[in-house]
């Protein structure tokens, strides 16, 4: 062997073997400021929470709690419509009712609006270091440190989980870890997420056709399958067997306020009374028929993007949840306001850039609506009335008009890499 070919190419391999160990280096620093990030949006959301009451939803969901705690789950059900949420959320408000009732809690500032928020804060972080932990092992996927430095100290988080007062960063939270199980080989616990995700709102149902076809394409839906219907039916068992009608009618078939956002409030703004019912039951019939067209066109295009890119990576079963959750908001007959949390982790490993407009639009949003509803800054308690909601609701069309226009841009990307691709088509997509 030549000796001087031998070491060129020992000092090659050495100057490669240090550079990847600095690129190593380099993004476990990165990591480390971005979790501190995180902790810093972690103690200003415990500060809020602990210095403010919150949204109508923490006085709704207090009223929940003592119905449920002296009462029952079917009492409840049976007597408010408003109770639209699954049994796992029920029980977790006995148990904050409960605890706000003890001194030593109450002693610590832990109260009843802490509490509630208290789970979305926690998840919030832990999505954080999902995001984080998925590139070290998954170089495909790509998130700017800007991009995850705005994750993680997100106005659009800061004000829904450490204000507003509702279970929805759980949710995400438990969707995000169903969706990282997919990366990581193990259909068993993404069932066993997507399972728990569902039990805090009704809304990933939508999206069980995108986990199934994805493991059912590799042969393995069976494992998929088995945790997640044990998992639903483990929580929902009691009100399956015992008040089905009262479960289907109160949190199955719950379809969102009509009239504040998109869609349904354009149809508002016509003035016909026929649309002009601004809520989420005893609607007219042009409003339910409306509703029904909407929620068809919503699940057609899930399953078809399910279908579609079922033979795709991992990667891009995030890419199909944004998907999945941009068309979700899109022609969403209503969407509160605590909502535009639910897109933001798939969006941001879909577009970062996307992410970034998202953000912004949906932080002004959620201001205007916080600000209007609370009586001005600085916030303590902010009550929604069919008065002030044609206040805040034109704001809504900023994110709204956002994601219509990504959803326009992306496509174009899509078409231009692919010129065979087709909008409305069933054509199995592949790898590029």
């Amino acid at each position: 062997m030549n000796p001087v070919q031998s070491g060129i190419d020992f000092a090659i391999a050495k100057s490669s073997y240090e550079q990847i160990g600095f690129l190593a280096e380099s993004r476990r620093c990165r990591n480390l400021w971005i979790v501190g990030l995180g902790l810093i949006g972690l103690m200003l959301k415990l500060v809020i929470a602990f210095n403010t009451f919150g949204s109508t939803d923490a006085v709704v969901f207090y009223t929940f709690a003592k119905a449920l705690s002296k009462e029952g789950l079917e009492f409840t059900y049976r007597h408010s419509i408003l109770f639209n949420h699954p049994p796992l959320t029920a029980h977790y408000l006995q148990l904050i009712f409960y605890l706000d009732h003890q001194a030593s809690f109450h002693a610590s500032g832990l109260t009843f609006p802490v509490l509630l928020r208290l789970p979305g804060i926690l998840a919030d972080f832990v999505v954080l270091l999902v995001l984080l932990e998925i590139p070290e092992k998954h170089a495909e996927i790509r998130i700017p440190t800007w991009a995850i430095a705005l994750f993680a100290l997100s106005p659009v988080s800061l004000m829904v989980s450490g204000f507003h007062g509702n279970t929805d960063p759980v949710m995400v939270m438990f969707l995000v870890l169903a969706a990282s199980m997919c990366l990581k080989s193990k259909p068993a616990l993404s069932g066993l997420f997507l399972a728990l995700s569902c039990q805090i709102k009704i809304v990933p149902l939508l999206f069980v056709p995108i986990f199934f076809f994805y493991w059912y394409d590799r042969g393995i839906s069976a494992r998929f399958l088995l945790p997640f219907v044990l998992g639903l039916l483990l929580s929902w068992s009691e009100a399956l067997l015992i008040f089905p009608a009262l479960f289907i009618k109160n949190v199955l078939s719950y379809s969102g306020f009509w009239g504040i956002w998109g869609i349904t409030y354009w149809l508002r703004l016509t003035g016909l009374p026929e649309f002009n019912v601004v809520n989420f039951f005893h609607l007219p019939l042009l409003e339910r028929i409306v509703i029904t067209i909407l929620k068809l066109v919503i699940i057609a295009a899930v399953l078809m993007i399910a279908w579609r890119r079922r033979k795709l990576s991992a990667k891009r079963l995030f890419d199909s949840l944004a998907y999945a959750w941009i068309i979700f908001f899109v022609f969403a007959p209503g969407v509160c306001a605590q909502y535009v949390v639910w897109l933001a982790p798939f969006v941001l490993v879909l577009s970062p850039v996307f992410y970034g407009w998202l953000a912004a639009s949906s932080s002004l949003f959620l201001f205007f609506f916080y600000n209007v509803t609370a009586g001005e800054f600085p916030w303590y308690v902010a009550v929604s009335t069919d008065k002030l909601n044609t206040v805040w609701t034109p704001w809504s069309l900023w994110p709204w008009a956002t994601l219509i226009l990504g959803m326009i841009l992306l496509w174009k990307k899509a078409a231009a890499a692919d010129p065979s691709l087709r909008l409305f088509s069933l054509q199995t997509l592949r790898e590029p």
